[in-house]
């Protein structure tokens, strides 16, 4: 077993797990879970802190007008927004990504008792979290693979995905940021490779 990863404080090692949108982090993050690794979902989160932290609601409220309905964020008004104007996006991802980096500090306090700790998020080279992370898995998956897993997850157009697919760096930028790397494109298994980088990181 690699121990050259392990920190020599025992503290948790903190592991980003990342990937474009459709790429299949989820999937990835389930297999980790059964292995026993906590794992913070970044989106879900943010999705939480856009709905209920107070500070959060009213500088979105301040910056984007009245895009909320019956106290919950209209995710298509924001969608509309945020999806057409680069400048909304930084704007918004300004004001929610410090309160989810605040919320993972708290939730390492609470599992640090386990020798990793994952954090998912889509964004997490972007948004410059990577630089908080001791070791980064990029999950990976063929363009025309990731587009049809979006349609049919979300049930928006070709051209919307792609339209999200272009506010995220592709997988090419991004592997140059990674210790790992998992291939997702529904021929190669995915256990095998992530129990590969488990025992790595172990």
């Amino acid at each position: 077993m690699n121990t050259s990863l392990k920190k020599e404080n025992k503290k948790p090692l903190i592991v980003g797990l990342t990937g474009g949108i459709g790429s299949g982090k989820s999937t990835v993050a389930k297999v980790f879970q059964s292995l026993g690794v906590p794992v913070f979902n970044s989106d879900l989160e943010a999705k939480h802190i856009i709905n209920n932290d107070v500070e959060v609601i009213r500088a979105i409220t301040f910056e984007f007008g009245n895009v909320y309905e019956n106290e919950k964020l209209n995710r298509i008004k924001m969608a509309e927004v945020v999806f057409n104007d680069n400048n909304a996006l930084d704007k918004l991802n300004k004001i929610v990504h410090p309160k989810v980096a605040e919320y993972f500090e708290n939730w390492i306090l609470e599992n640090n008792n386990s020798s990793i700790l994952i954090k998912e998020a889509a964004i997490l080279i972007e948004s410059g979290a990577y630089k908080q992370i001791d070791k980064i898995v990029l999950v990976t998956a063929p363009k025309a693979i990731r587009i049809q897993r979006v349609i049919s997850r979300d049930s928006i157009s070709k051209e919307k995905v792609i339209g999200r697919m272009n506010t995220q760096l592709s997988d090419k930028e991004k592997l140059s940021y990674a210790d790992f790397f998992i291939i997702n494109d529904d021929i190669q298994m995915v256990i095998p490779q992530v129990l590969a980088a488990y025992n790595k990181l172990n």
